[in-house]
C-alpha cells in the first residue's frame, strides 16, 4: 500500500496540528496504521497506532498520551493524528506506516510495518 502523509507545519508551543495518512488501496481498512517520528540526531520512535477496521485498539507513547489522538476514516482511506498542546520536543519528521498482519491489534515497533509514507515535518517553536 502507498501512503501519503501530510499536515505538518510550524506551530508555537501549545498549538495544534492534525496529520493525515491517506492510503492507496481499496482494502485500507484491513491495515493497522502506525505513526512514527524521527527528530534530528535521534532514532525513529513510535508515537501511536490504531488497529484495522473499526480501530478498537490503539496505543500511544507515554510522551504523547493525553495530548495526541489517533483515529481512522476508512471511507476516506485516512488515518488522522490530532496533536494538541504541542511541545518543542515534538519537533520531528512524522511518518505513517501500514501493517497488514496485526489483526485486531497494532504494534509500537516499526519492525511490524511493511509500507511507509514519505514523512511530514512538524516544527514546534518555543
Amino acid at each position: 500500500v502507498q501512503l501519503q502523509a501530510s499536515g505538518g507545519g510550524l506551530v508555537q508551543t501549545g498549538g495544534s496540528l492534525r496529520l493525515s495518512c491517506v492510503g492507496s488501496v481499496s482494502n485500507f481498512d484491513y491495515y493497522a496504521i502506525g505513526w512514527f517520528r524521527q527528530a534530528p540526531g535521534k532514532e525513529r520512535e513510535g508515537v501511536s497506532c490504531i488497529s484495522e477496521r473499526s480501530g478498537d485498539n490503539s496505543w500511544y507513547a507515554d510522551s504523547v498520551r493525553g495530548r495526541f489522538t489517533i483515529s481512522r476514516d476508512n471511507a476516506e482511506k485516512t488515518v488522522y493524528l490530532q496533536m494538541n498542546n504541542l511541545e518543542p520536543e515534538d519537533t520531528a519528521v512524522y511518518f505513517c506506516a501500514a501493517d497488514p498482519t496485526a489483526g485486531q491489534y497494532c504494534y509500537s515497533s516499526d519492525y511490524s510495518y511493511n509500507d511507509w509514507g514519505q514523512g511530514t515535518l512538524v516544527t514546534v517553536s518555543s
